[in-house]
């Protein structure tokens, strides 16, 4: 798995199933005592599924409001031991399944919200958060991987998506999201 060099930081990843760089980077993250969160795609066919397989997988607050912005917030929100405190990563099984539903497209676009802002020690008016950055990133694992379909699915104008060696990267638009200075 090598995502293309560029200055979007890529926080989403679309790989074949069973990528040995997917297996190595999340045991890597394990080491260091971040977490690994597994996610059956068949339980996020609806906006419904991914709101309650989130907050009962990376165990959100009760107050978690069940929409795509409050899901962003709890994204960036990730501490403690959904973390490990260093980072966490979330593998995305038989992704297949998504590639046509119809939130699949702003779900990868909340994804990349969530993970950029964990990954960021700056607000993103470029001020100091009180927390520091905490490594996050979102894994879909593919059984038929068709790199081009899977980019033009998720292509949308937030986002930065490329076809690397052996996977797909999205994270998002540095230009759409003023975050030049943040990269």
């Amino acid at each position: 798995m090598n995502p293309p060099a560029s200055r979007t930081r890529w926080v989403v990843f679309f790989v074949p199933r069973g990528t040995a760089g997917v297996r190595r980077r999340m045991a890597e993250l394990e080491e260091r005592g971040g977490r690994v969160h597994r996610f059956d795609a068949g339980d996020l066919l609806t906006e419904r599924g991914i709101y309650d397989t989130f907050a009962e997988v990376l165990r959100f607050p009760g107050y978690f409001g069940r929409n795509w912005d409050a899901l962003v917030d709890c994204l960036d929100d990730l501490c403690g031991e959904v973390t490990g405190g260093v980072g966490a990563a979330g593998v995305i099984h038989d992704a297949d399944l998504l590639l046509e539903a119809e939130h699949f497209p702003l779900f990868v676009s909340v994804l990349c919200q969530g993970a950029d802002r964990a990954n960021s020690a700056v607000d993103l008016d470029g001020c100091p958060l009180d927390r520091p950055a905490v490594e996050e990133c979102f894994v879909f694992e593919f059984r038929d991987f068709d790199p081009q379909a899977i980019a033009r699915r998720v292509e949308q104008r937030d986002l930065d998506v490329s076809v690397g060696d052996g996977c797909v990267a999205a994270g998002l638009d540095p230009e759409e999201w003023g975050l030049l200075g943040r990269l």
